[in-house]
């Protein structure tokens, strides 16, 4: 499968990495306003540095990964739909949900698919988890609480802490409970950033389904844990550790989980749904919603009130 990857920044150098390890995958080219670390790193994968992605896209490319900043993704989504290329955007889908509607409803007509790189998604303990939960070892699940937290990363310049960290967890309880969030509510604040760097969200899925994210960029610790309360046990899950412990009235017990790379889980689920033409476990739509989520999320702390999602 000859794939391309478009922006290789911190993240894009790990996409190169994973996929140069794939037995299956040849890296057709990569492509960087950077001309120096697009030639750099050509060198390294043994590839052909691209400086327009359009140039890249002209290569009869399988797939692409984007991993531009999020204002680009729709261009550069549209041009690789246009030439019939599989895409694999990292999060969020869009900057707007309307450029997010235009990529979705784009690849649906030329029938490439459009997934999006929610890699907690692909974490081991949250897969476990997410068994757990549908073979109802917990009962039904009514609360699920996040802890995403830890120090500033100066890299982050365009964006607050919600639509950074806070969106991995939105989307994550969404698929926990395998239903789309209604209602939030969001307390929040800039301390030492642009945008907010703490914030508490509250979230509802249908009447009395409740979830519960808090993040913030000023911790000095980086802790990422979740939470689910159900009628038969509490699941505990550490997404640094990937493990999962359920404790109920009489035993604690540890889920066995097979300790991966999530991203390296991620772009093996894209490059087989490829292969397969399965459906690809992180769409448009669901991407769509968690960038919705979390764009209220911004508007009810800003605003002060409750937001309700459509």
């Amino acid at each position: 499968m000859r794939i391309g990857v478009i922006g290789t920044g911190a993240m894009g150098q790990h996409h190169l990495r994973i996929y140069s390890e794939m037995k299956d995958v040849e890296i057709a080219g990569i492509c960087d306003i950077d001309r120096k670390r697009a030639e750099s790193l050509s060198k390294v994968y043994h590839t052909t540095p691209y400086f327009d992605h359009k140039e890249l896209l002209n290569q009869e490319l399988d797939a692409v990964s984007i991993v531009v900043p999020t204002t680009l993704h729709t261009e550069v989504a549209l041009d690789a739909i246009n030439s019939n290329t599989h895409i694999l955007v990292e999060k969020p889908i869009a900057n707007t949900l309307e450029n997010a509607d235009i990529m979705i409803n784009a690849a649906h007509d030329a029938k490439v698919k459009l997934m999006v790189g929610h890699i907690e998604r692909f974490n081991p303990a949250v897969l476990k988890l997410k068994e757990m939960i549908d073979s109802d070892m917990l009962g039904k699940v009514v609360s699920i609480s996040s802890r995403r937290v830890g120090p500033f990363n100066p890299r982050i310049r365009d964006v607050g802490i919600i639509m950074d960290l806070g969106v991995h967890d939105i989307d994550v309880i969404s698929f926990l409970y395998g239903r789309k969030i209604n209602e939030v509510y969001t307390i929040a604040g800039s301390d030492i950033h642009t945008f907010e760097d703490h914030a508490a969200i509250l979230l509802r899925c249908d009447t009395n389904l409740s979830g519960m994210v808090e993040t913030n960029w000023l911790t000095p610790n980086k802790i990422r844990k979740l939470t689910a309360i159900g009628l038969k046990g509490v699941a505990y899950l550490d997404y640094i550790k990937q493990t999962v412990e359920l404790e109920d009235n009489a035993w604690v017990r540890t889920a066995k989980v097979e300790q991966r790379e999530p991203l390296k889980v991620e772009l093996e689920h894209f490059v087989r749904a490829i292969s397969n033409g399965t459906d690809v476990l992180s769409n448009g739509e669901t991407s769509r919603h968690a960038l919705q989520v979390a764009m209220a999320a911004i508007e009810s702390y800003q605003k002060g009130k409750a937001i309700g999602i459509n």
